[in-house]
């Protein structure tokens, strides 16, 4: 129960039975939880058929619809914490994301002093296979237009693939996180570093998926811009850590950060 990998899933059908198999047979004890949005491919079904054959290792939620990736990870961070994990993991299900490296972020944070180990394409080792020039440009962009507005030096702002001590998720209120797409992933981030704990950035090749659909629009890039304006005018005009802080009656007295300003980000 040290280990959760949480992978949101809708219409992953052609990459579910796959990237769980990927994941157990690294054969070092991570479990995982499926978050599904009511997949009518039948992604949830594909997963309840595979549970008994990895039986208090495999779990599944299921939603009905839609509801945005945001929730979704919301929604299993606070099933994992209930349930007891000490490293909780964000993934894609479509292999962007390689399975190999989540011992490389487990490792950041359990060896190596990180509580909130980024999954980069943008430090020293890192980078993009098989994107389009302009879905490159769109993601460097977004990061570098993140670093000027926030302050916050990490250079992969909307990365998807990070593994979290669970002291990081007690101690932010996740119930004042409201962004759905990429202004999620910004957020998460920030509340972790404006509230002092230690975020690293460890490289990873980030690989386009081969099946399926890939979930960006308009309406997540639009969330994107005005979500990082957002954030930067709440730290400005309103106690932003304050908001974010769980009360402490209603976390553990290990979730409290060390340090609690200036944290440094730093790459691996």
């Amino acid at each position: 129960m040290e280990k959760l990998v949480v992978i949101p899933t809708y219409n992953e059908r052609e990459n579910i039975s796959n990237i769980l198999h990927a994941i157990f047979n690294l054969d070092e004890d991570f479990h995982v939880l499926v978050i599904d949005d009511g997949s009518p491919d039948g992604t949830a079904g594909i997963v309840k058929e595979l549970q008994p054959k990895f039986a208090g290792q495999l779990f599944i939620e299921e939603r009905e619809g839609k509801l945005g990736l945001g929730t979704a990870y919301i929604h299993g961070f606070k099933w994992a914490i209930e349930h007891g994990y000490s490293y909780i993991f964000e993934m894609d299900a479509d292999f962007s994301h390689n399975p190999h490296d989540l011992s490389r972020l487990y490792s950041a944070c359990k060896n190596e002093g990180a509580d909130l180990a980024i999954g980069s394409r943008y430090v020293k080792g890192g980078g993009v296979v098989n994107w389009p020039r302009n879905r490159i440009a769109l993601s460097k962009g977004a990061s570098l237009y993140t670093r000027i507005i926030t302050w916050m030096h990490v250079r992969d702002s909307t990365a998807g693939f990070m593994c979290y001590k669970k002291e990081v998720l007690e101690t932010i209120n996740l119930d004042e996180i409201h962004f759905t797409g990429y202004a999620f992933q910004i957020e998460m981030k920030f509340a972790a570093w404006k509230l002092g704990f230690k975020l690293v950035e460890v490289p990873i090749i980030f690989q386009d998926r081969a099946h399926g659909v890939s979930k960006m629009n308009k309406g997540i890039v639009k969330e994107g811009i005005l979500g990082v304006l957002k954030l930067r005018w709440h730290s400005w005009f309103t106690n932003y850590r304050k908001r974010v802080k769980k009360p402490y009656n209603q976390r553990s007295a290990a979730a409290e950060p060390i340090q609690q300003n200036n944290v440094l980000v730093e790459s691996k």
